[in-house]
């Protein structure tokens, strides 16, 4: 049976062991997928601020606004949050490319047999 997190109206994420959820972001325009990352209560807190995507970086220790750098900032159009809140859904407008290698999205290759792809 569902819980009141499940079907209620109350903003409650369910944080894992770190702190984090998980946090996909995806072009408001095309609907294509362009990064995975996480947020801990502080990053969700930012983005809901300021409508612009903000993450907890794993491997800095610290929170980290994507584009701070780059200035390939993904502005917020939405925020949706799934079922029994473990993860989070951004649907963005990117200024520029989302991944660090300065491709559009993350996810620009593809696994074929024992190896991949680019995809196009």
């Amino acid at each position: 049976m569902a819980d009141e997190r499940e079907t209620g109206m109350a903003l409650n994420p369910r944080y894992d062991a770190n702190g984090l959820v998980t946090a996909v972001a995806t072009d408001a325009t095309s609907g294509d997928v362009l990064m995975l990352a996480h947020m801990n209560a502080d990053a969700l807190t930012a983005t809901m601020t300021t409508r612009e995507a903000t993450f907890w970086s794993r491997s800095r220790g610290r929170l980290w606004k994507k584009g701070e750098t780059s200035g390939h900032v993904l502005h917020v159009r939405d925020i949706r949050i799934d079922c029994d809140q473990d993860a989070v859904w951004l649907i963005v407008d990117p200024a520029g490319p989302a991944c660090h290698t300065g491709e559009r999205s993350c996810f620009y290759r593809r696994i074929k047999g024992d190896g991949l792809e680019r995809v196009d």
